[in-house]
Protein backbone atom coordinates (compact mmCIF):
# COMPACT_ATOMS: atom_id res chain seq x y z
CA UNK A 1 0.00 0.00 0.00
CA UNK A 2 1.52 3.42 -0.92
CA UNK A 3 1.70 6.26 1.43
CA UNK A 4 -0.82 8.22 -0.98
CA UNK A 5 -3.84 6.45 -1.00
CA UNK A 6 -3.51 5.74 3.08
CA UNK A 7 -3.48 9.09 3.58
CA UNK A 8 -6.14 9.79 1.62
CA UNK A 9 -8.00 6.89 3.05
CA UNK A 10 -7.69 8.27 6.33
CA UNK A 11 -8.73 12.10 6.04
CA UNK A 12 -11.80 10.65 4.31
CA UNK A 13 -12.38 9.21 7.83
CA UNK A 14 -11.46 12.20 9.54
CA UNK A 15 -13.89 14.28 7.42
CA UNK A 16 -16.37 11.97 8.70
CA UNK A 17 -16.04 12.42 12.33
CA UNK A 18 -19.20 13.90 13.77
CA UNK A 19 -18.36 17.58 14.51
CA UNK A 20 -18.42 17.28 18.25
CA UNK A 21 -15.98 14.86 18.44
CA UNK A 22 -13.83 16.56 15.61
CA UNK A 23 -11.24 18.02 18.33
CA UNK A 24 -11.49 14.99 20.32
CA UNK A 25 -10.13 13.00 17.06
CA UNK A 26 -7.69 15.75 16.28
CA UNK A 27 -6.06 15.15 19.82
CA UNK A 28 -5.65 11.35 19.28
CA UNK A 29 -1.97 10.53 20.05
CA UNK A 30 -0.42 8.49 17.45
CA UNK A 31 -0.02 5.00 17.55
CA UNK A 32 2.24 2.68 18.96
CA UNK A 33 2.60 -0.93 19.32
CA UNK A 34 1.46 -1.97 23.13
CA UNK A 35 3.35 -5.39 22.37
CA UNK A 36 6.67 -3.87 22.16
CA UNK A 37 6.66 -3.91 25.93
CA UNK A 38 3.56 -5.00 27.30
CA UNK A 39 4.63 -4.91 30.47
CA UNK A 40 5.32 -1.04 30.62
CA UNK A 41 1.87 -0.42 28.42
CA UNK A 42 -0.12 -2.09 31.58
CA UNK A 43 2.25 -0.11 33.90
CA UNK A 44 1.55 3.04 32.12
CA UNK A 45 -2.12 2.35 32.10
CA UNK A 46 -2.71 1.41 35.79
CA UNK A 47 -0.66 4.52 36.40
CA UNK A 48 -3.28 6.72 34.83
CA UNK A 49 -5.80 5.01 36.26
CA UNK A 50 -4.54 6.16 39.93
CA UNK A 51 -4.20 9.33 39.03
CA UNK A 52 -7.66 9.54 38.43
CA UNK A 53 -9.36 7.46 41.17
CA UNK A 54 -12.92 6.29 40.69
CA UNK A 55 -16.11 7.87 42.57
CA UNK A 56 -17.04 4.91 44.48
CA UNK A 57 -20.42 6.68 46.11
CA UNK A 58 -22.79 4.64 47.03
CA UNK A 59 -21.13 1.18 46.03
CA UNK A 60 -18.92 -1.19 48.23
CA UNK A 61 -16.72 -4.46 46.97
CA UNK A 62 -15.45 -7.42 47.37
CA UNK A 63 -12.49 -9.26 46.31
CA UNK A 64 -12.43 -13.63 46.15
CA UNK A 65 -10.46 -16.03 44.62
CA UNK A 66 -12.01 -18.74 42.45
CA UNK A 67 -10.02 -22.08 42.61
CA UNK A 68 -9.15 -23.41 38.97
CA UNK A 69 -8.71 -27.10 38.25
CA UNK A 70 -4.31 -26.30 38.02
CA UNK A 71 -4.46 -24.86 41.79
CA UNK A 72 -4.18 -21.40 40.29
CA UNK A 73 -6.92 -19.11 41.37
CA UNK A 74 -8.60 -16.15 38.75
CA UNK A 75 -9.55 -13.23 40.96
CA UNK A 76 -12.98 -11.65 40.40
CA UNK A 77 -14.60 -7.95 42.05
CA UNK A 78 -17.87 -8.28 43.03
CA UNK A 79 -19.91 -4.60 42.88
CA UNK A 80 -23.05 -3.88 45.47
CA UNK A 81 -24.78 -1.20 45.87
CA UNK A 82 -25.04 -0.20 49.47
CA UNK A 83 -27.46 -1.34 52.09
CA UNK A 84 -29.36 -3.67 50.12
CA UNK A 85 -29.58 -7.76 49.67
CA UNK A 86 -26.74 -10.39 49.61
CA UNK A 87 -23.62 -10.50 51.88
CA UNK A 88 -21.48 -13.72 52.20
CA UNK A 89 -18.20 -15.41 51.38
CA UNK A 90 -18.57 -17.37 48.29
CA UNK A 91 -18.38 -20.99 49.00
CA UNK A 92 -14.95 -21.95 47.97
CA UNK A 93 -13.88 -18.78 47.58
CA UNK A 94 -11.20 -16.58 49.71
CA UNK A 95 -12.94 -13.53 50.14
CA UNK A 96 -11.21 -10.19 50.63
CA UNK A 97 -12.20 -6.75 51.65
CA UNK A 98 -15.74 -6.38 53.35
CA UNK A 99 -18.57 -6.25 51.15
CA UNK A 100 -22.22 -4.52 51.17
CA UNK A 101 -24.97 -5.82 49.53
CA UNK A 102 -27.84 -4.19 46.69
CA UNK A 103 -30.85 -2.96 46.37
CA UNK A 104 -34.29 -4.90 47.03
CA UNK A 105 -36.08 -6.44 44.23
CA UNK A 106 -40.24 -6.69 44.43
CA UNK A 107 -41.60 -9.84 43.10
CA UNK A 108 -42.79 -8.32 40.12
CA UNK A 109 -39.07 -7.74 39.00
CA UNK A 110 -39.14 -4.28 39.86
CA UNK A 111 -36.60 -2.64 42.08
CA UNK A 112 -37.72 -1.38 45.17
CA UNK A 113 -36.44 0.54 48.24
CA UNK A 114 -34.65 -1.61 50.71
CA UNK A 115 -36.44 -2.85 53.41
CA UNK A 116 -34.00 -5.35 54.95
CA UNK A 117 -35.68 -8.00 53.55
CA UNK A 118 -32.61 -9.28 51.93
CA UNK A 119 -34.52 -10.14 47.81
CA UNK A 120 -32.19 -11.02 45.22
CA UNK A 121 -30.69 -8.30 42.70
CA UNK A 122 -29.89 -9.26 38.75
CA UNK A 123 -26.11 -9.51 38.00
CA UNK A 124 -24.15 -8.63 35.74
CA UNK A 125 -20.37 -10.08 34.64
CA UNK A 126 -18.54 -7.65 33.09
CA UNK A 127 -15.72 -8.76 30.95
CA UNK A 128 -13.04 -5.82 30.46
CA UNK A 129 -11.84 -4.84 27.17
CA UNK A 130 -8.17 -3.96 25.87
CA UNK A 131 -7.06 -6.26 22.94
CA UNK A 132 -7.70 -9.41 25.49
CA UNK A 133 -3.74 -8.21 26.89
CA UNK A 134 -4.77 -5.23 29.24
CA UNK A 135 -7.62 -3.10 30.51
CA UNK A 136 -7.12 -4.46 33.79
CA UNK A 137 -8.65 -1.92 36.36
CA UNK A 138 -7.49 -1.42 39.87
CA UNK A 139 -8.83 -2.95 42.84
CA UNK A 140 -12.29 -1.55 43.43
CA UNK A 141 -11.63 0.80 40.79
CA UNK A 142 -13.74 -0.51 37.66
CA UNK A 143 -15.94 2.86 36.67
CA UNK A 144 -17.89 0.76 34.29
CA UNK A 145 -18.56 -1.49 36.75
CA UNK A 146 -19.37 1.06 40.02
CA UNK A 147 -21.60 2.67 36.92
CA UNK A 148 -24.01 -0.10 36.29
CA UNK A 149 -24.05 -1.23 39.67
CA UNK A 150 -25.53 1.92 40.63
CA UNK A 151 -27.81 3.04 37.94
CA UNK A 152 -29.13 -0.60 37.29
CA UNK A 153 -29.03 -1.62 40.08
CA UNK A 154 -27.43 -4.40 39.93
CA UNK A 155 -24.48 -6.78 41.51
CA UNK A 156 -21.61 -6.31 39.30
CA UNK A 157 -18.81 -9.26 38.77
CA UNK A 158 -15.64 -7.97 37.36
CA UNK A 159 -13.15 -10.87 36.04
CA UNK A 160 -9.55 -10.72 35.98
CA UNK A 161 -9.11 -12.67 33.45
CA UNK A 162 -5.75 -13.93 31.90
CA UNK A 163 -4.15 -11.66 29.72
CA UNK A 164 -2.43 -12.59 26.48
CA UNK A 165 0.11 -13.42 25.44
CA UNK A 166 1.77 -14.35 28.31
CA UNK A 167 -1.76 -16.73 28.23
CA UNK A 168 -3.06 -17.26 24.89
CA UNK A 169 -6.42 -18.39 24.32
CA UNK A 170 -8.53 -20.21 25.59
CA UNK A 171 -7.15 -19.21 29.03
CA UNK A 172 -9.17 -15.91 29.35
CA UNK A 173 -12.19 -17.13 27.58
CA UNK A 174 -12.02 -20.29 30.39
CA UNK A 175 -12.05 -17.43 32.96
CA UNK A 176 -14.90 -15.76 32.10
CA UNK A 177 -16.79 -19.32 31.77
CA UNK A 178 -15.39 -20.24 35.31
CA UNK A 179 -16.64 -16.92 36.63
CA UNK A 180 -20.36 -17.57 35.17
CA UNK A 181 -19.94 -21.29 37.07
CA UNK A 182 -19.24 -19.77 40.30
CA UNK A 183 -21.17 -16.75 40.14
CA UNK A 184 -24.46 -19.01 39.18
CA UNK A 185 -23.34 -21.64 41.39
CA UNK A 186 -23.49 -18.70 44.55
CA UNK A 187 -26.71 -17.01 43.60
CA UNK A 188 -27.85 -16.98 47.55
CA UNK A 189 -24.42 -16.01 49.20
CA UNK A 190 -24.21 -13.26 46.43
CA UNK A 191 -26.98 -12.14 46.73
CA UNK A 192 -28.42 -12.44 43.19
CA UNK A 193 -31.44 -13.64 41.07
CA UNK A 194 -29.77 -17.23 39.21
CA UNK A 195 -32.69 -15.98 36.62
CA UNK A 196 -31.41 -12.71 35.85
CA UNK A 197 -27.47 -13.23 34.72
CA UNK A 198 -26.30 -10.99 31.98
CA UNK A 199 -22.93 -10.53 29.88
CA UNK A 200 -21.07 -7.14 29.10
CA UNK A 201 -18.14 -5.89 27.84
CA UNK A 202 -16.61 -3.52 25.08
CA UNK A 203 -14.42 -4.09 22.77
CA UNK A 204 -12.75 -7.52 23.73
CA UNK A 205 -14.89 -7.81 26.86
CA UNK A 206 -17.94 -8.09 24.00
CA UNK A 207 -16.17 -10.96 22.23
CA UNK A 208 -15.44 -12.57 25.04
CA UNK A 209 -19.15 -12.25 26.31
CA UNK A 210 -20.19 -13.75 22.96
CA UNK A 211 -17.82 -16.83 23.37
CA UNK A 212 -19.44 -17.03 26.53
CA UNK A 213 -22.78 -17.12 25.60
CA UNK A 214 -22.05 -19.98 23.13
CA UNK A 215 -20.16 -21.81 25.83
CA UNK A 216 -23.18 -21.84 28.30
CA UNK A 217 -25.07 -23.01 25.21
CA UNK A 218 -23.08 -26.04 24.34
CA UNK A 219 -22.23 -26.84 27.79
CA UNK A 220 -25.62 -26.54 29.28
CA UNK A 221 -24.11 -23.85 31.40
CA UNK A 222 -26.14 -20.95 33.68
CA UNK A 223 -28.55 -19.29 31.71
CA UNK A 224 -28.42 -16.12 30.74
CA UNK A 225 -30.95 -13.77 30.32
CA UNK A 226 -28.89 -11.13 27.96
CA UNK A 227 -25.83 -10.64 26.32
CA UNK A 228 -24.75 -7.08 25.37
CA UNK A 229 -21.88 -6.45 23.42
CA UNK A 230 -20.55 -3.09 23.03
CA UNK A 231 -17.91 -2.62 19.81
CA UNK A 232 -17.33 -5.95 19.70
CA UNK A 233 -14.19 -7.69 19.00
CA UNK A 234 -15.76 -11.32 18.24
CA UNK A 235 -13.93 -11.79 14.73
CA UNK A 236 -10.51 -12.40 14.04
CA UNK A 237 -10.62 -11.14 10.20
CA UNK A 238 -10.96 -7.80 10.97
CA UNK A 239 -8.21 -5.96 8.84
CA UNK A 240 -6.44 -9.01 7.27
CA UNK A 241 -6.81 -7.43 4.02
CA UNK A 242 -5.11 -4.19 5.62
CA UNK A 243 -2.43 -5.95 7.64
CA UNK A 244 -1.71 -7.93 4.32
CA UNK A 245 -1.23 -4.56 2.22
CA UNK A 246 0.61 -2.86 4.49
CA UNK A 247 3.25 -5.56 4.72
CA UNK A 248 6.57 -3.57 4.78
CA UNK A 249 4.88 -0.38 4.85
CA UNK A 250 4.35 -0.04 8.85
CA UNK A 251 5.26 3.53 10.15
CA UNK A 252 4.84 5.06 6.41
CA UNK A 253 1.92 6.97 7.53
CA UNK A 254 1.60 7.41 11.57
CA UNK A 255 -2.04 6.18 12.25
CA UNK A 256 -4.53 7.43 15.52
CA UNK A 257 -7.23 5.31 16.39
CA UNK A 258 -7.58 1.59 16.07
CA UNK A 259 -7.00 0.68 12.61
CA UNK A 260 -7.17 -2.80 10.61
CA UNK A 261 -3.33 -3.60 11.42
CA UNK A 262 -3.78 -3.16 15.03
CA UNK A 263 -6.76 -5.22 15.30
CA UNK A 264 -4.75 -8.08 13.02
CA UNK A 265 -2.09 -6.93 16.07
CA UNK A 266 -4.04 -7.98 19.07
CA UNK A 267 -5.52 -11.13 17.14
CA UNK A 268 -1.67 -12.18 16.52
CA UNK A 269 -0.94 -12.53 20.05
CA UNK A 270 -4.20 -13.89 21.32
CA UNK A 271 -4.86 -16.86 19.22
CA UNK A 272 -2.08 -19.82 19.89
CA UNK A 273 1.11 -19.67 17.27
CA UNK A 274 0.50 -20.69 14.14
CA UNK A 275 -3.37 -20.72 14.44
CA UNK A 276 -4.64 -20.99 10.65
CA UNK A 277 -8.97 -20.68 11.69
CA UNK A 278 -9.68 -19.69 14.93
CA UNK A 279 -12.39 -21.59 16.52
CA UNK A 280 -16.24 -19.90 17.43
CA UNK A 281 -14.76 -20.06 21.28
CA UNK A 282 -11.74 -17.50 20.36
CA UNK A 283 -14.02 -15.87 17.92
CA UNK A 284 -17.28 -15.57 18.42
CA UNK A 285 -18.10 -15.02 14.72
CA UNK A 286 -16.46 -17.96 13.50
CA UNK A 287 -19.86 -20.12 15.10
CA UNK A 288 -21.44 -21.57 12.66
CA UNK A 289 -25.22 -21.90 14.91
CA UNK A 290 -26.03 -18.84 16.56
CA UNK A 291 -29.75 -20.39 17.41
CA UNK A 292 -30.39 -20.71 21.02
CA UNK A 293 -28.40 -17.78 22.33
CA UNK A 294 -29.75 -15.07 24.74
CA UNK A 295 -31.19 -11.90 23.48
CA UNK A 296 -28.52 -9.69 22.24
CA UNK A 297 -27.43 -5.65 21.72
CA UNK A 298 -25.18 -5.11 19.41
CA UNK A 299 -23.53 -1.14 19.59
CA UNK A 300 -21.01 -0.53 16.69
CA UNK A 301 -19.22 2.93 16.10
CA UNK A 302 -19.94 4.40 12.49
CA UNK A 303 -15.72 4.25 12.31
CA UNK A 304 -14.69 1.37 13.82
CA UNK A 305 -13.06 -1.12 11.51
CA UNK A 306 -15.24 -3.57 13.80
CA UNK A 307 -18.52 -1.39 12.87
CA UNK A 308 -19.15 -4.18 9.88
CA UNK A 309 -18.35 -7.52 11.73
CA UNK A 310 -20.23 -6.59 14.40
CA UNK A 311 -22.83 -5.76 12.55
CA UNK A 312 -22.66 -8.91 10.27
CA UNK A 313 -23.02 -10.88 13.92
CA UNK A 314 -25.86 -9.43 14.96
CA UNK A 315 -27.94 -9.88 11.63
CA UNK A 316 -27.01 -14.02 12.21
CA UNK A 317 -28.06 -13.92 15.29
CA UNK A 318 -31.48 -12.16 13.72
CA UNK A 319 -31.80 -14.71 11.22
CA UNK A 320 -31.37 -17.53 13.80
CA UNK A 321 -34.21 -16.20 15.79
CA UNK A 322 -32.81 -14.69 18.92
CA UNK A 323 -33.97 -11.09 19.18
CA UNK A 324 -31.17 -8.21 19.02
CA UNK A 325 -30.97 -4.90 19.32
CA UNK A 326 -28.72 -3.07 17.36
CA UNK A 327 -27.24 0.47 17.65
CA UNK A 328 -24.92 2.33 15.46
CA UNK A 329 -23.05 5.58 16.91
CA UNK A 330 -22.56 7.94 13.26
CA UNK A 331 -18.95 9.86 13.26
CA UNK A 332 -17.45 8.11 16.25
CA UNK A 333 -14.65 5.23 16.52
CA UNK A 334 -13.54 2.69 18.65
CA UNK A 335 -13.26 3.80 22.36
CA UNK A 336 -13.93 7.59 21.72
CA UNK A 337 -15.95 8.17 24.90
CA UNK A 338 -12.40 7.35 26.56
CA UNK A 339 -11.30 10.90 24.71
CA UNK A 340 -14.52 12.98 24.83
CA UNK A 341 -16.65 11.51 28.08
CA UNK A 342 -18.36 14.77 28.36
CA UNK A 343 -20.23 15.14 25.05
CA UNK A 344 -23.72 14.33 24.00
CA UNK A 345 -22.61 11.61 21.89
CA UNK A 346 -20.61 9.73 24.60
CA UNK A 347 -24.18 10.48 26.93
CA UNK A 348 -26.16 9.41 24.46
CA UNK A 349 -24.68 6.38 23.84
CA UNK A 350 -23.70 5.04 27.70
CA UNK A 351 -27.44 6.10 28.39
CA UNK A 352 -28.40 4.34 25.30
CA UNK A 353 -27.08 0.86 26.29
CA UNK A 354 -27.44 1.18 30.15
CA UNK A 355 -30.50 1.49 29.37
CA UNK A 356 -30.97 -1.72 27.14
CA UNK A 357 -29.41 -3.74 30.06
CA UNK A 358 -32.17 -2.61 32.71
CA UNK A 359 -34.98 -3.55 30.42
CA UNK A 360 -33.30 -6.69 30.09
CA UNK A 361 -32.92 -7.29 33.75
CA UNK A 362 -36.03 -5.47 34.76
CA UNK A 363 -38.39 -6.80 31.87
CA UNK A 364 -41.91 -5.22 32.42
CA UNK A 365 -44.75 -7.97 33.28
CA UNK A 366 -47.86 -7.49 30.90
Amino acid sequence: MSVQPEMQRRMAIAMRVHPELRAAFESLPPFSDPYKDIEGTRRGFHEMLAAFPADRTGVDSERFEIPRADGSALTVEVYRPEGGAGTGSGGDAVPGQGAASGQDIAQDGQAAAPDGGGRALPAVLHFHGGGYALGRSLPGQDRAAIGLCRELPAVVITVEYRLAPEHRYPAGVEDCYLALEWAAGRAGELGIDPARIALTGKSAGAGLSAAVALMARDRGGPAIVHQSLCVPDLDDRVGADEAAEAEGAEGAVTARGTTGRSVQRAWKHYLPEGTGVADAYAAAARATDLSGLPPAYVLVCDLDPMRDAGLAYARRLMDAGVPVTVRNVPGAWHGFELYAPETRVAKEMTAHWTGQLRAALYPVMG
